[in-house]
């Protein structure tokens, strides 16, 4: 059981380590002297990451976090209790507090609130019994039942993305893991370090990791009323200051295993120091390594413009999709968009202006998209969406809610900006260059047919090659 734990807590250790952004070295010098007092509402029953306990304190990770963050921001904290996550969305959208202390980004959320950059960045895993089977793909299991607590954001995407998942709504995370304990439910999707604490202190050894959806993960956030947008850059100033070794300090605090030994350790007490001595110093140099091989092989996969895939990302997750795709036997589906007079744009405004233009809709494009879906910068002003798991049908449907959130987005130009879509789904036998061919064969239709509209390959009517 203990080699279980220490595995689990492992894996905790591998996200921690690699996904938290790095911080500037004298963000704290910078600030401002003086202190503002900011109302706030949490989740009063979300262990570890944060709770009310009995004496009306807020405990835990978020708790920690969110005091470095305020004192380094010049903010003093006043938080408004609540009985439960419910009740503290209902209080930040009637401005009984100002700010929300950690959760995901999402759209319904936008409406109300504006958000600092990610505090803490920890993956969604999903949970079920032992005997179930790994989970490859949401989409395979869609007639399954998946338990969450009320009002999440992953709620929220998975009725976006998988509207024929049944899902069943609880009061809290213990209840969503006991539902799937009790086979009242196949799964449930839940913070990895959530995960590992509740299953330790629990003891629900009959659960197990089962599988993990590509782009689910928490980006866990402070959120801060709309009309504060000054409130929430000072924020951000104390998010940046966050190193990674304190985000591992705070979580190791609340995820740590204590285990008893009757060994007398004293006469090996120089041996231990000499050991910890190295190995901190050889992890400290591997750790350095990793990560600048990891910052170079991001950089080599993304374009610098926009931080969307370049084609050397897109062609590692086409080939990843189209091996899935054929191993599975599930659809897949690309979207090729092109911007209208984009070269007007550039003649008349300016590069700049088009550049400008040109990482708006980068960022118009990650907020419709789905989370599964990959975003490209295939080249110029030319964007490419992978759709994993996606019927033809399916696609069509992203594509024209691409196309009206263009339409009605302001770009700061003179003029209303359209794009024009080609959309090809996968057949069997196909390859990834064939797929792309009947997508550019299909944009160039939408071209010749006016512009701002989504056309669908079909082999008898468009040819995909010249």
């Amino acid at each position: 059981m203990r080699r279980w734990l220490l595995g689990l807590l492992g894996l905790v250790w591998g996200v921690l380590a690699w996904a938290q952004p790095a911080a500037p070295e004298s963000a704290a010098a910078s600030l401002a002297q003086g202190t503002e007092l900011v109302s706030y509402c949490v989740d009063p029953d979300w262990p570890p990451f944060e709770q009310i306990d009995e004496a009306g304190r807020h405990v835990g990770i978020a708790a920690e976090l969110l005091k470095l963050v305020m004192q380094r921001s010049g903010q003093a904290l006043q938080l408004v209790p609540t009985k439960n996550w419910g009740e503290s969305l209902a209080a930040s959208q009637t401005g009984r507090c100002q700010v929300l202390s950690f959760l995901n980004q999402s759209p319904k959320r936008d409406a109300w609130l504006v958000f600092t950059d990610p505090v803490l960045v920890d993956d969604n895993v999903l949970i079920t019994r032992e005997e179930h089977p790994f989970v490859a793909d949401l989409a395979s299991v869609e007639g399954e039942v998946l338990a969450l607590p009320k009002g999440t954001s992953v709620e929220e995407w998975l009725r976006r993305d998988f509207p024929k998942l049944r899902l069943m709504l609880v009061d809290s995370e213990e209840q969503a893991f006991e539902a799937v304990n009790r086979r009242q439910a196949d799964m449930t999707m839940r913070s990895l370090i959530v995960a590992a604490s509740t299953l330790k202190r629990e003891g629900w050894f009959n659960l197990k990791i089962a599988g993990q959806v590509p782009g689910y993960g928490n980006q866990l956030r402070i959120g801060v009323a709309k009309d504060q947008t000054a409130l929430r850059d000072r924020l951000n100033i104390g998010v940046a200051s966050l190193t990674a070794g304190e985000r591992r300090q705070i979580v190791d605090k609340y995820l740590s295993i204590h285990v008893t030994t009757a060994v007398d350790t004293r006469p090996l007490a120089w041996l231990a120091a000499v050991l910890v001595a190295v190995l901190l110093t050889s992890s400290y140099w591997i750790w350095r390594l990793r990560r600048l091989n990891a910052k170079l092989h991001h950089l080599s996969r993304s374009d610098a413009l926009t931080g969307l895939y370049n084609r050397t990302g897109f062609n590692e997750a086409m080939n990843h999709e189209l091996a899935r795709a054929k191993r599975s036997g599930h659809a897949l589906s690309v979207i090729l968009l092109d911007i209208d007079f984009f070269k007007r744009i550039n003649d008349q405004l300016g590069h700049d202006v088009g550049d400008a233009v040109l990482r708006d809709l980068a960022t118009q494009l990650r907020t419709v998209v789905r989370h599964v879906d990959i975003l490209v910068r295939w080249g110029g002003e030319e964007f490419l969406v992978i759709c994993p798991a996606t019927q033809l049908q399916q696609a069509v449907v992203l594509a024209e809610r691409v196309l009206e959130a263009v339409r009605t987005h302001p770009f700061g130009i003179p003029w209303p900006l359209t794009i024009s879509a080609g959309l090809a789904s996968l057949q069997p036998g196909q390859s990834a260059d064939t797929l792309f061919a009947q997508a550019d064969a299909a944009l160039l239709q939408a071209k010749q047919l006016g512009r701002d509209r989504l056309v669908v390959f079909d082999p008898k009517e468009i040819s995909p090659w010249p």
